[in-house]
């Protein structure tokens, strides 16, 4: 399987992430939750590896400009929705490897797990 790197293109941790494995030469293909669609049983991997609460990312612009109801009471399937409808609130970059599935980027773990 090849790495793939969800994410939007002008997020910063995106962007270097993307950088640092371009850097290093590691192979891998940028999907653009945006552009290219999030597929629901996609997004249903990354919760049942990652947990949702991990995955939601409640600091980003587009979660706190919700109403209060839509954040009040949120589970796993309502989180989902929400995820699906504004891909935007996913915390980035989600990388899916043969090995597992990551999310956030940090330059220490990647040289560990992906440069080794």
């Amino acid at each position: 399987m090849t790495m793939i790197l969800y994410g939007i293109p002008n997020c910063d941790t995106v962007k270097k992430a993307r950088r640092w494995l371009d850097e290093r030469g590691i192979a891998h293909r940028f999907h653009d939750v945006r552009k290219d669609g999030l597929d629901p049983a996609a997004l249903q991997r990354w919760i049942d590896a990652l947990g949702w609460e991990k995955l939601l990312n409640k600091a980003g612009t587009t979660f706190r400009k919700l109403p209060d109801a839509a954040k009040a009471g949120l589970d796993a399937s309502s989180a989902m929705t929400l995820m699906l409808d504004q891909p935007a609130m996913i915390r980035r970059p989600v990388v899916e490897t043969a090995d597992g599935i990551s999310v956030g980027f940090s330059a220490d773990d990647w040289q560990a797990r992906f440069a080794a």
